[in-house]
C-alpha cells in the first residue's frame, strides 16, 4: 500500500518539545521525540533493573513514564512483560456478549485497545546522546537506524528521549531496509528486492502485487508502440517497478510523503529502472494523461494515529475519492484505471459495496472487470485475532475502470 500524503516528516530537532525529570537531585531535560506526535510526558521517574514488572505496570497505568537507567536487554524484557500484562483480558470480559456486537463496534473496540496498548508500552523511555548512541549496558549500536528515521544527527542540539518501543520499531525497520523483501514479480533473485524505509509500508501482502503483475494491460494509443502508466501513491515504488518490468514504456510514480519519495527513488535506482520510471512529488496525479493509472489506496476508512497507519487507514476515504474523482481527467481515450482494494471495510461495516459502486457511477466510471485474490498473510487464518471473522472473508480485488461513455 502507499504511504499517505499526510504521513509525518522527520521532526526538526530544534522544534522538538522538551521532557523534564530530576536525577541526582538535579533538574534534567532533553528533547522529546514521538512519531505519533504525542506530547512530552509530564510525570517521569528513573527506573532500572531493580524495578519489578508488576511495579512498572502500576506506574505506567497511573500515567508515570519510566526513564530507563539499567541494562538495555533487561529493558526489552520489561517491555515484553508489560505487554503480557496489557494483553491479559480479565475473566469477566471474556464472557460472550448476550447479543452479537456489530463488527463496526468490534473494530472500534479493537482500535481503542491497540491505542491503549501503544500508550502504556510507550511509557518506557530511552535517552539518546546527540549522535544517537545509547549509554546503557549492553545497548546495541542504533545510530544508523535512528539516522534513517530521524535524519542525520545534529550534535549541537543536545540529548533526546524516545520510547523504547519506538526505538525497537526503528531497528526493525532498519533490518527490513537492509535485507529487503523478495518480490517474484520483479524478476529473478537476487535482483528483485524492495527495501522499505522507516514508516513506509512494506509490500508483504503479495496478492495485490500479483494482481498487478498478471492483469491484462490496455493497448497503446493509436500510433504508439508502448503505453504510459501512472502509479498513484507509490510508497516503496513496488507497483511502478512491476509495471516497468512488464514492459510499460514509461511509468510516472507519485508520492507526497518525503520518506516514501526517498524510498521509491532508492528502490527504482536499485532495480535499474530509472530510465523507465520517474518518481514525482505530487498529491495524487501528475500532469498529463496515461493509458493506465494504478492506485492502491489505504483500504480502511478510519483515522490513522501514526505515520505507518496512513498506509492502512484513509480517513473519510480521502485518497480513494480523490483518485476516482480525478481519474477520467488523466486517462487517455480507451485508457484504464486499476483500483486495488480489499473488501475488509465491507466486512467490518465501514463501507458497503453499494457505496463503492455508487462512487464509480458518480465519477462517470464503469467496471470493465474485477480480478480477485484471497490474502495469504498470517492474520487471515489467526482465529485468536479480534477481527478474524472479517479477515477470514477478505478478498483483495483489482477493479478495471474506464470511462462509462466509451465501449
Amino acid at each position: 500500500m502507499p504511504s499517505s500524503p499526510n504521513s509525518a516528516l522527520p521532526a526538526n530537532p530544534t522544534a522538538l518539545p522538551e521532557i523534564h525529570w530530576v536525577e541526582a537531585d538535579q533538574p534534567r531535560s532533553a528533547r522529546w521525540r514521538s512519531e505519533r506526535g504525542l506530547p512530552a510526558p509530564t510525570k517521569v521517574v528513573l527506573a532500572d533493573d531493580t524495578l519489578s514488572a508488576d511495579s512498572a505496570y502500576r506506574l505506567v497505568c497511573a500515567g508515570t513514564s519510566l526513564l530507563w537507567r539499567g541494562d538495555f536487554h533487561n529493558a526489552r524484557q520489561l517491555l515484553q512483560a508489560l505487554g503480557r500484562r496489557v494483553d491479559q483480558v480479565p475473566k469477566r470480559k471474556r464472557k460472550q456478549a448476550a447479543t452479537p456486537i456489530p463488527l463496526a463496534e468490534v473494530f472500534n473496540q479493537y482500535r481503542l485497545a491497540q491505542a491503549q496498548r501503544a500508550r502504556l508500552l510507550g511509557q518506557l523511555l530511552i535517552e539518546f546522546n546527540p549522535d544517537y548512541s545509547v549509554l546503557l549496558r549492553r545497548a546495541p549500536d542504533v545510530k544508523v537506524a535512528c539516522s534513517e528515521a530521524w535524519g542525520e544527527p545534529d550534535l549541537q542540539t543536545g540529548n533526546s528521549v524516545a520510547s523504547l518501543r519506538e526505538l525497537l520499531g526503528m531497528t526493525s525497520a532498519h533490518e527490513w531496509r537492509r535485507v529487503g523483501i523478495e518480490i517474484p514479480a520483479l524478476g529473478e533473485a537476487p535482483h528483485n528486492r524492495i527495501h522499505p524505509h522507516y514508516s513506509v509500508f512494506s509490500p508483504v501482502r503479495g496478492e495485490y502485487i500479483q494482481l498487478v503483475a498478471t492483469a491484462h494491460l490496455p493497448k497503446p494509443p493509436k500510433g504508439q508502440d508502448q503505453i504510459t502508466a501512472f502509479d498513484i501513491g507509490t510508497g516503496t515504488g513496488v507497483l511502478a517497478g512491476v509495471l516497468a518490468q512488464r514492459g510499460v514504456g514509461h511509468v510516472v510514480a507519485t508520492e507526497l510523503d518525503a520518506r516514501a519519495l526517498a524510498c521509491a527513488n532508492d528502490n527504482i535506482a536499485q532495480l535499474g529502472l530509472k530510465q523507465r520510471v520517474e518518481v514525482l512529488q505530487a498529491d495524487l496525479f501528475p500532469p498529463g494523461r496515461a493509458s493506465l493509472i494504478v492506485c492502491n489506496p489505504p483500504w480502511l476508512p478510519a483515522r490513522p494515529t501514526s505515520p505507518i497507519e496512513h498506509a492502512v487507514y484513509d480517513e473519510g476515504s480521502r485518497m480513494l475519492k480523490g483518485f476516482l474523482a480525478g481519474l477520467l481527467a488523466h486517462l487517455e481515450p480507451k485508457g484504464e484505471g486499476w483500483l486495488i482494494l480489499s473488501n475488509l471495510a465491507e466486512h467490518l461495516g465501514l463501507r458497503s459495496r453499494d457505496e463503492l459502486l455508487a462512487l464509480f457511477e458518480a465519477n462517470g466510471l464503469r467496471v470493465i472487470s474485477r480480478v480477485d485474490a484471497k490474502p495469504v498473510h498470517p492474520k487471515a487464518s489467526d482465529t485468536t485475532d479480534a477481527l478474524h471473522h472479517a479477515r477470514s472473508q477478505e478478498v483483495t480485488s483489482l477493479w478495471r475502470l474506464a470511462d462509462n461513455t466509451s465501449k
